[in-house]
């Protein structure tokens, strides 16, 4: 019974001193109350009463969120800044015994590191520099938590609030500017309207004027088409009278034809040459010598 129990106890220490570190830990090992190892990843054996495991290290990359802190710019305007610090541990031993409470060391390194930051920036600055601070930030403080076996990734500032009375003046700042470019949009557009109605004005304008000269020269053209074919009949006329070789009577027939035309029922007086005269008077004694025979 004794020996049974003796082997009972053997057992218990031995499962209660076995240990498995999962992946992405750490354990650190004393052996009588100091450092010994740092187990990864596996199995291990702690040897009774003489090792423990002082801490329990996690490796992954963490994330902490700090509280607002007030910080005072250049200009003397009072905001609340609060970040947000990824953080990586490097080194379990040095995290373990670096430092006393290392969560506390960073929130208060970030918060003293933020003031004097933002104390050399002013407002405007402060508000549009955001990537400067966070730069200048993750190289502050990862450079000061080297000693404490601590890797800063990133730092960002995850909100900046300005009094009341600064944000009021912003959102008026931001209306009136909203305001002034919708302005310059409406004048701009009110501009290219007019440019475009005047540009249609003036392309209107050209294309009647083109039709008009064009409906000018071409009544030009007609009415000069229409005399050289006059003139050509006139001459092609002329032309065959001549051909026809034509006698003084008829040649003074077709000039009392135009005589009688020119006067029309409208001449008061007509003047006819003496030529016409005479063969006028021997058409109308052939007439009467016509008229006896019959």
């Amino acid at each position: 019974m004794y020996l049974l129990f003796i082997l009972l106890v053997f057992v218990i220490l031995i499962i209660t001193n076995v240990k498995i570190v999962p992946q992405s830990y750490a354990y650190v090992i004393e052996r009588l109350g100091a450092y010994s190892a740092t187990w990864g990843v596996g199995l291990h054996f702690k040897i009774p009463f003489i090792e423990k495991v002082a801490k329990v290290v996690m490796l992954k990359e963490q994330v902490a969120d700090f509280r607002p802190q007030p910080v005072i710019t250049k200009d003397n305007v009072t905001m609340q800044i609060d970040t947000v610090v990824y953080f990586q541990i490097t080194d379990p031993k040095l995290y373990t015994y670096g430092i006393d409470k290392p969560m506390s060391a960073i929130e208060n390194l970030t918060a003293t590191t933020l003031r004097n930051i933002v104390g050399d920036l002013e407002l405007d600055q402060t508000l549009t520099s955001r990537d400067t601070v966070n730069s200048k930030m993750r190289s502050i403080l990862d450079e000061a938590t080297d000693a404490w076996g601590i890797k800063v990734n990133r730092v960002e500032l995850k909100n900046i609030l300005p009094p009341r009375e600064i944000q009021d003046a912003m959102e008026r700042q931001m209306k009136a500017e909203r305001e002034r470019r919708e302005a310059i949009l409406r004048a701009e557009g009110e501009k290219r309207s007019a440019i475009l109605v005047a540009e249609g004005q003036k392309q209107a304008q050209i294309l009647s004027a083109e039709a008009k000269k064009e409906a000018q020269v071409r009544e030009a053209e007609g009415e000069a088409e229409a005399i050289i074919k006059v003139q050509q009949a006139i001459a092609d006329g002329i032309k065959m009278i001549n051909e026809s070789n034509p006698g003084e009577a008829v040649i003074a027939l077709k000039s009392l034809e135009a005589f009688a035309k020119i006067a029309d029922g409208k001449a008061t007086k007509i003047i006819i040459p003496s030529q016409i005269q005479g063969i006028a008077g021997l058409a109308a004694s052939v007439k009467e010598v016509i008229n006896d025979l019959k």
